[in-house]
């Protein structure tokens, strides 16, 4: 049986009508879920949506519980997050976990290899872009679905809790020695930033290229949800304004605006502000967690449980620019 037929043998259940998918087809990319775009006619109406699938093996663990209910905490709240609408944690006609959400047309994403990827909106998408994760940042998470699955750590325990996690993710699939991010791990224990400001939805992989633009100036969807999480806000500030999504000697994030304009919107939009000495900490940080990622495709790629081209270029080429970020921060923190 094809995914299309198990697709509609699961939404002909669900809904008690036949169901008839069309246009099924791979999204390239994917990570840690394989995600495919598909119509589907059920009673009548037709509608698009997006399959979101575990896959046998992924570059990332993480919970699909979790995602789905960080998108479905930011939907209708000025986020541009899809609509969430089922979540299957046994896998049912599929055979694998999935979920599926609604499909945001006419959107394109950039590549942070462009020289110049949202021209000439870079300015206009740039505001939104650091809007938009300040709004996310701002959000109160009392009220949030994401509460159901995601545990709520104290302000002075986020950037222990983050480092531990992706220390551990290099300790268990390093391949070889790294001596560039374990001196960077060294120097995050030893210089702990202060405490999270608030505690905040942490999206995970906020980031130029995780995000849907109209080709006019305007955002429509973000992406990527799989790592949210709760912590501290300017983990995904760090994460979002590493160099490795810009060109080297670039002026501006990602082909956007520059780091600060960036942090001013970021503030206004949050109702935060950036402490210089925590958010060096959290672009450390980003690129150690960057390079735990690397790592980790470079493992599944070699023991091939997972062949996606992805996981080789992430594990050989990115991982290398990786490490003279690392470098080149560490060097600019011995010169302070």
């Amino acid at each position: 049986m094809t995914l299309a037929e198990r697709l509609e043998a699961y939404l002909t259940r669900t809904h008690g009508q036949p169901a008839t998918v069309t246009s099924l087809s791979r999204i390239s990319g994917g990570a840690s879920r394989e995600t495919y775009k598909f119509d589907a006619e059920i009673g009548g109406e037709a509608k698009g949506y997006i399959l979101r699938r575990d896959p046998p093996g992924s570059l990332i663990e993480t919970d699909r519980r979790l995602e789905f209910l960080a998108i479905q905490s930011f939907t209708g709240r000025g986020v541009a997050a899809p609509e969430a609408l089922v979540l299957e944690e046994e896998g049912a006609e599929l055979e694998r976990p999935f979920f599926i959400m609604g499909r945001i047309d006419g959107g394109m994403t950039g590549s942070p290899f462009a020289p110049d990827p949202y021209a000439p909106h870079g300015r206009a998408i740039g505001e939104q872009f650091f809007s938009i994760m300040g709004r996310i940042a701002g959000q109160p998470v009392e009220d949030l679905p994401i509460l159901a699955a995601a545990d709520m750590p104290r302000p002075d325990e986020c950037w222990s809790q983050a480092l531990d996690y992706w220390a551990g993710v290099i300790d268990e699939d390093e391949l070889h020695p790294q001596p560039i991010v374990r001196a960077a791990i060294r120097r995050l224990r030893a210089n702990p930033p202060p405490p999270a400001q608030k505690i905040a939805v942490v999206h995970g992989d906020y980031r130029s290229g995780n995000f849907l633009q109209d080709g006019a100036g305007k955002i429509i969807a973000v992406l990527d949800w799989e790592m949210a999480h709760l912590g501290d806000p300017l983990e995904d500030l760090g994460w979002a304004c590493d160099p490795l999504w810009s060109l080297p000697g670039s002026p501006t994030v990602s082909g956007m605006v520059s780091l600060e304009e960036g942090i001013a919107i970021w503030e206004r939009a949050s109702g935060l502000k950036v402490d210089p000495r925590a958010f060096a900490w959290w672009r450390l940080f980003a690129s150690v967690k960057g390079q735990a990622i690397w790592t980790s495709a470079a493992k599944e790629w070699r023991d091939g449980g997972f062949k996606e081209p992805i996981l080789a270029f992430s594990g050989w080429f990115t991982a290398r620019r990786q490490d003279q970020i690392l470098a080149q921060h560490l060097a600019a923190l011995e010169a302070l």
